[in-house]
């Protein structure tokens, strides 16, 4: 009797958790009054049990009354093991639940969705358990528990899905309408409730719809405007559309359906799987690129360093031996000027004590009473000392200024070879970043005369004819012409031969200058150039220009543009040295290579400007400094 009134006492339990999972025995009708009248005498679900006595009628009709699927967690598909309750009133495998919090950012329960800012400790819900395991012990050797589903009319899983003002959902299956929702199929486009989503949990084919909340479902699978089903594809205006929408808004535009357009679509997604394949393979390729050059410039700037100490110590060293030198120098001067010093002040002193000794004589003569002894001494006492003639003598201080400037300009010297070596070593480096320019004819002016490979340029005797058309990239006054290449990044060499021309510009231009009219060449007018007037020497257009003292004037003038880092450079790329570097420049735009190979200085500046091939090759000039 105590196991039966146990049992009497779960079942009821059960019913008031979940009426909707109790089926009434025919002439009974379920109590509606609260848990504790439930388990009164008097009550409608213990008068079910009390009308059948023995415990094995009273199993039967728990197990009839209780589907098998309202013992199984969600979660495992399984007969609930030690189970618990959350919040939310939804039950789950302690075990479950924990490990499917454990696997995520925020603890929300696998049903219904509802967050919990807090983990919720779970205990066992003793109860449930004592009721899960009196109900494996009744389904024993009994076929599984499968309710019928309602009879549906034709609308049926469409008459409920509307947007309530909390977002709830309505379940398609069941009867009543205060059911609601957990989850909505896209395949099947029906929403169920716990109870009829289990199918979808455990079958191997349900298994494989898509599920979503109810309320983005009913957004995303119904007609906004006509509350119908999205069935149909507009080809025109490219959007689903419902049956309503074909009679109004799409009339007689072209339409496919869903499932047609969804097979078309799927081979559209292949050809852009396809190039998405090769857009990351491309993009694995220009990883490595980059990760190779980050390498690379992790091994470059361990060997600057490495350069920078060594130029550093035999800097150091020159300077400390030219020190020494210098100081050895002094003391040399320093050390005959005083032996010289010394001598006359020693031939000085004798002569100084000679004329003593007769001045000394001279007064005892006087003071002698004796005139022959006065005419015998007195000649010897006058005749002149045997010595130099002091007043043409000038002793003045040592002075070591010019030394130390003579030394200085030995030390210029050998910086500015040690210099010189190392723009070799620059220009080197350059090769790798060498670009073939071609110099690009919609740009030149009409007095402009280029040869065929687009390599020379030179100053025509009479002006085009019939004239070039008329285009917003050419100059029409000044007879300049800029490069084909664009540069919008990078590093980028070129050569260019000047020769013995007396006059030419040289270097880059943004792509905005002013091409019209009288130009000014300097970079706030977005040109950083070098140029030659008259046959003198080079001068920099930095406005004011300013000349450059060069030891000789270049053949061929290298051209090195680093975007990133805004600066231009000039080099002589026979004598490779370098010649000035426009630094702090600012690039908000594409630049190009410039060139103007000038008037004709009355027949002096004939020769073309011709862009060189870049000769690779490490220089003998980087040899130990």
């Amino acid at each position: 009797m105590h196991l039966t009134r146990k049992v009497h006492s779960a079942a009821c339990s059960v019913h008031q958790r979940d009426r909707r999972a109790l089926v009434p025995l025919e002439g009974t009708r379920p109590s509606s009054s609260s848990s504790n009248a439930c388990l009164s005498p008097g009550s409608g679900c213990c008068q079910v049990f009390r009308s059948t006595c023995p415990l094995s009628l009273t199993v039967r009709i728990m197990a009839f009354a209780l589907s098998e699927e309202q013992f199984r967690c969600v979660i495992c598909l399984d007969i609930f093991h030690n189970p618990v309750s959350t919040p939310c009133g939804h039950n789950f495998c302690r075990g479950c639940i924990k490990r499917y919090w454990d696997t995520r950012h925020k603890s929300e329960c696998p049903l219904c969705k509802e967050v919990f800012k807090i983990r919720p400790e779970l205990r066992i819900n003793v109860g449930l358990k004592d009721i899960t395991e009196q109900f494996k012990k009744s389904i024993k050797g009994q076929p599984a528990y499968k309710p019928a589903p309602p009879k549906r009319t034709q609308n049926t899983g469409l008459r409920q899905r509307q947007h309530s003002k909390t977002d709830e959902v309505p379940c398609d299956i069941c009867q009543e309408k205060s059911v609601m929702a957990v989850k909505s199929c896209f395949v099947c486009q029906l929403s169920y409730c716990e109870i009829h989503l289990t199918p979808h949990l455990r079958d191997p084919v349900l298994t494989m719809h898509s599920l979503a909340d109810p309320g983005t479902f009913v957004t995303s699978h119904l007609c906004k405007s006509h509350k119908k089903v999205l069935d149909r594809f507009c080809k025109r205006d490219q959007t689903p559309i419902c049956v309503e929408c074909r009679e109004f808004d799409h009339k007689h535009h072209e339409t496919i359906s869903i499932t047609k357009e969804s097979k078309m679509v799927r081979i559209q997604m292949k050809t852009v799987e396809a190039e998405f394949r090769d857009m990351i393979k491309t993009r694995h390729s220009k990883y490595k690129e980059i990760n190779s050059s980050v390498e690379i410039s992790e091994m470059n700037k361990a060997q600057a360093l490495e350069r920078i100490s060594q130029v550093v110590t035999n800097v150091i060293s020159v300077i400390e031996e030219n020190q020494a030198s210098l100081i050895d120098e002094i003391e040399k001067k320093q050390g005959a000027a005083h032996r010289k010093d010394e001598a006359l002040l020693q031939e000085l002193g004798l002569e100084i004590n000679e004329l003593q000794r007769r001045r000394s004589e001279l007064q005892h003569l006087e003071s002698s009473d004796d005139p022959l002894h006065l005419l015998q001494c007195f000649p010897s006492l006058r005749a002149p000392i045997i010595g130099r003639d002091w007043s043409a003598v000038r002793v003045q201080p040592s002075g070591h200024m010019g030394v130390v400037r003579r030394a200085f300009t030995k030390l210029v010297d050998v910086f500015q070879e040690l210099e010189n070596k190392l723009a070799a070593e620059e220009i080197s480096d350059f090769y790798q970043y060498a670009v073939d320019v071609t110099l690009d004819p919609v740009t030149a002016s009409g007095w402009l005369s280029l040869s065929a490979d687009g390599k020379q340029v030179s100053l025509s005797p009479q002006l085009k004819k019939p004239s070039p058309p008329e285009d917003w990239r050419r100059f029409d006054s000044c007879v300049s012409i800029l490069g084909k290449q664009c540069f919008t990044s990078g590093r980028h060499y070129w050569v260019v031969q000047v020769g013995d021309k007396t006059d030419w510009d040289l270097g880059v231009a943004r792509e905005s200058i002013n091409r019209k009219g009288a130009i000014t060449v300097r970079p706030d007018s977005g040109y950083w150039a070098i140029c030659r007037r008259k046959g003198g020497s080079l001068n920099v257009c930095a406005g004011p220009s300013f000349p450059l003292r060069l030891q000789e004037t270049p053949q061929k003038v290298g051209v090195f543009l680093d975007y990133e880092e805004g600066s231009v450079s000039f080099y002589d790329a026979e004598a490779k040295s370098h010649i000035y570097t426009y630094s702090g420049c600012e690039f908000p735009e594409p630049v190009y290579p410039y060139l103007n190979p000038c008037l004709h200085d009355n027949g002096r500046n004939t020769a073309p400007l011709v862009i060189c091939p870049v000769e690779v090759g490490r220089s003998e000039a980087t040899a130990t400094l």
